[in-house]
């Protein structure tokens, strides 16, 4: 997610970190590249005008003319500036009787239907009972799509073959009243904001709805075209919020940055994968933290919280530093690290500092690595993995058949466990153990 934007970003802030105080002509040299990064990154103009001209004024102040260090008071102006123009945090207004209705709209393509799905089990996670509608009776197979999405999250689907669109939301809704839904999530056909008949569909979809939220689904994937296509809607509709859509693959991010400056409208949702849980709330601080290169901590504590036990992970710490896990105790931590989400969307959330001046990390080779690493220890018994002193050539043989790996891989794992072992020892014998008994 904004590869090319952050790098380009980081290497304009480090530059400017080099100089021991800020003259203008150094703060107009580096505004000049950041323009230009955000412009590559298909931000709209306007957008960045507005947005360097507010930083320079900052910039210049004595704010950061007295600061200690003038480089990060301008990546702190920056941060804030960038958060101010993605807008505050929106959640969704589900005010009113039961059920409340969303309606999702966008383009063909846009990834409607999935981030259904997603909105759906986000809000059975929070503790709400949704519905799905499929209301697209255009699109070949799109109810069958949205009830194998939501027989996969085990939520009630309403579709009918053969009825209009204004039947389906008629019927759905009704449907979902008499099952008891909290809210009812309706999927739209997609259509172009300037097809006049599909439009005047819509329009009369939420007279009949009078949805809670009009929500549109925007791939972020389309730059400045995404901008242009929420004007549009907006326009027909009046919008109440965005869902950017497929940003895990948008590595130049100008439609997160552009569109809620230029639509007004706030976004609300952001989703960042494949999977049915990736779709995260929209906040942003810790967005602008990850454009800049900052990572995003508390979406990584998020995403802990969400994916260890917390009393697993505490009895861990403590076994770790006294020097006494086995590899039982190692695979255990690697299916609690499984648990957050793919390693590759785990390492973006960390900042682009913490590693010092280490060689940049190949997230999917990583993640390579994790998965063989885990067949190996699967492949061993209980007793191997609690004593693997008593692997021997003949065991080491079995483990690598039944991993499909290599007995110099085994090797090379045990090896590794053992360096772990002694360092943590040692450390733990330097008087940190406590660390492990502190709560999570």
């Amino acid at each position: 997610m904004f590869e090319a934007l952050t790098a380009r970003l980081q290497g304009v802030l480090k530059e400017l970190g080099r100089r021991g105080t800020l003259r203008p002509a150094d703060v107009d040299s580096a505004l000049q590249e950041i323009r230009l990064a955000l412009l590559e990154a298909d931000v709209h103009y306007q957008v960045v005008k507005s947005l360097l001209e507010r930083v320079r004024e900052r910039a210049l102040s004595e704010e950061v003319s007295q600061a200690l260090n003038p480089s990060q008071q301008v990546l702190k102006v920056l941060h804030q500036e960038l958060s101010r123009m993605l807008g505050e945090p929106a959640p969704l207004d589900l005010r009113g009787p039961k059920p409340r209705s969303i309606l999702l709209v966008g383009l063909q393509g846009s990834g409607k239907t999935t981030t259904a799905a997603k909105l759906a089990r986000w809000l059975r996670a929070k503790g709400d009972r949704p519905w799905l509608v499929a209301a697209d009776p255009y699109r070949p197979a799109a109810d069958v799509q949205l009830e194998m999405l939501g027989s996969e999250i085990d939520v009630p689907v309403f579709h009918e073959p053969g009825a209009s669109a204004e039947e389906l939301v008629k019927q759905g809704l009704e449907k979902a009243r008499q099952g008891g839904a909290g809210v009812v999530i309706i999927d739209t056909a997609g259509r172009s904001q300037i097809d006049e008949d599909l439009m005047a569909e819509l329009g009369r979809l939420k007279e009949t709805v009078r949805p809670c939220e009009v929500l549109l689904v925007a791939d972020a994937m389309t730059g400045q075209e995404s901008v242009r296509i929420a004007q549009g809607f907006h326009r027909a509709l009046g919008l109440t919020g965005l869902i950017l859509a497929k940003m895990e693959g948008d590595a130049r991010g100008g439609a997160a940055i552009s569109m809620r400056a230029v639509t007004g409208v706030p976004i609300k949702f952001i989703g960042v994968g494949e999977t049915r849980d990736a779709l995260d709330t929209f906040d942003s601080g810790r967005l602008a933290s990850r454009i800049l290169g900052m990572g995003d901590v508390l979406g990584l504590i998020e995403k802990a919280q969400a994916g260890l036990d917390a009393q697993a992970a505490e009895a861990q710490a403590v076994k770790v530093l006294q020097g006494e896990f086995t590899l039982e105790d190692f695979a255990e931590q690697l299916a609690m690290v499984r648990n957050m989400g793919p390693l590759g969307k785990i390492m973006e959330m960390l900042p682009g500092g913490l590693m010092g001046n280490q060689p940049k990390v190949d997230s999917q080779m990583a993640e390579r690595q994790l998965v063989r690493t885990q067949a190996i220890l699967q492949s061993m018994t209980r007793e191997e993995r609690r004593r693997p002193e008593i692997l021997n050539a003949s065991r080491k043989r079995r483990i690598a058949a039944g991993s499909g790996t290599s007995v110099q891989e085994i090797n090379q794992l045990i090896r590794q466990y053992r360096q772990m072992k002694r360092l943590f020892k040692r450390i733990g014998k330097r008087g940190l153990p406590a660390m492990g008994r502190r709560p999570l």
